[in-house]
């Protein structure tokens, strides 16, 4: 199996100290299911909490709380 089968489109988290990846890791998470169950507009915040995560910016409390509750 690869990780096409998983929906994470051949990409690689990115290596972080633990402080930073709390937020980013939540949402690696939640992307790999909202890309399995076909959510796009999930995988959408999730790729902008990874963004913000990598470029040093805070995500929006919005997209946070989304990805906080996704399992919920």
């Amino acid at each position: 199996m690869n990780a096409m089968s998983f929906g994470t489109m051949g990409c690689e988290r990115p290596a972080m100290n633990s402080d930073e990846s709390k937020p980013a890791e939540a949402a690696w998470n939640v992307l790999e299911a909202a890309n399995d169950l076909g959510d796009h507009a999930t995988v959408d915040v999730c790729r902008r909490v990874i963004d913000a995560n990598l470029n040093g910016r805070p995500a929006a409390p919005a997209d946070l709380n989304l990805i906080v509750n996704y399992f919920r």
